[in-house]
């Protein structure tokens, strides 16, 4: 039996991604479970690992790309316990989503409802999953406190406001005008990121800052401005560096720059001020069951109809290239979701 993936030939634009058609399907070794893709995840992270500036992908060429899915169980490896063929799954492998199959270690897959939404499933191991850790388990945000997020209409950005309405928070997102419909309807005050002083209209709404910045955009500048916009013991929780991702700076001077930031606001300036970063590839190595207490949480507030998350396409696997070319551009909101199968009449 043959199946379809998406490959990256070689570091690039989004010219470098082609569709591949396997003759034969891969087999799941001891421990392992194959999948079928139901839904793959799409994101900034996939166009930064695209162009081969993503420090956690090392990868030889071609590999296929894909962040988080959601899919189901198709076949065991020997030793394999617990699952059963054809139960709903959901998993974030880093690379390997694009596809529709994939292996993956049985332990790494988080049983998911099978009344729930794919699509909307596969929002949860990445973008709703780095939200909802940076809400609740560096520092735990309460009701009425009030954050800023940087790029609050992008995959991430939008499930931090998705969660921030349901915590209670007050919240200001930078984005575009064209987006600010999107942003004020999660309750939130959309700034202009082109426009203006931010720190000064921060203080402006405020009075004395926020509580939390969540920043994915990275930079000493853009890093130091965030912690001016934070009144004393507020969070700068850094979760990206989409400067280094567009090459718009470099990975060791990004570093230095937080470095410098973190050591002077965490030890030296008395402000009472803090920086942090977040890796959520890394945190769930360290602490795989928090990351599965978490996604079942995320799951039963899905189930419930406590967070609804932007699907804000859902696109056949042929059209991973355009959806990254739509990425880089900065045209969607929300995440875009790719289909590996065609949908039944």
């Amino acid at each position: 039996m043959s199946y379809q993936h998406v490959v990256v030939m070689a570091k690039g634009g989004p010219e470098v991604l082609q569709i591949v058609t396997e003759s034969i399907l891969p087999e799941p070794g001891p421990g392992e479970v194959r999948v079928k893709v139901l839904a793959a995840g799409t994101g900034f992270t996939d166009t930064a690992i695209r162009r081969g500036n993503y420090p956690d992908v090392k990868n030889p060429h071609p590999f296929t790309p894909g962040y988080d899915f959601a899919g189901e169980v198709d076949k065991l490896g020997i030793g394999v316990s617990g699952l059963s063929i054809g139960q709903r799954v959901a998993d974030m492998p880093v690379i390997g989503g694009y596809s529709q199959y994939c292996l993956r270690p049985a332990e790494s897959l988080i049983p998911v409802p099978a009344d729930l939404d794919p699509a909307e499933v596969a929002c949860l191991p990445l973008a709703y999953m780095t939200a909802y850790q940076m809400l609740t388990r560096l520092r735990r945000f309460a009701p009425g406190e009030c954050i800023l997020i940087q790029g609050a209409s992008g995959a991430v950005g939008t499930a931090l406001l998705d969660l921030g309405r349901h915590f209670g928070l007050r919240m200001l997102g930078t984005c575009s005008p064209g987006k600010f419909d999107l942003v004020a309807g999660y309750g939130a005050t959309p700034l202009d990121y082109h426009r203006g002083d931010i720190v000064a209209r921060v203080r402006e709404l405020t009075g004395d800052g926020v509580d939390g910045v969540f920043d994915a955009i990275g930079g000493h500048r853009q890093w130091a401005d965030a912690m001016a916009c934070l009144r004393s013991g507020g969070w700068l929780v850094a979760y990206g560096a989409q400067n280094i991702a567009r090459n718009d700076d470099s990975l060791p001077a990004v570093l230095w720059g937080f470095a410098k930031l973190f050591l002077w606001w965490n030890w030296a300036s008395g402000a009472g001020r803090r920086a942090t970063f977040y890796n959520i590839s890394s945190r769930r190595k360290k602490k795989p069951d928090e990351y599965r207490e978490d996604m079942a949480h995320l799951l039963g507030l899905l189930a419930d109809g406590a967070i609804h998350p932007l699907v804000a396409a859902r696109r056949p696997l042929a059209d991973a290239r355009a959806v990254h070319e739509d990425i880089d551009a900065g045209r969607i909101s929300g995440k875009v979701v790719l289909l590996p199968w065609p949908a039944q009449p």
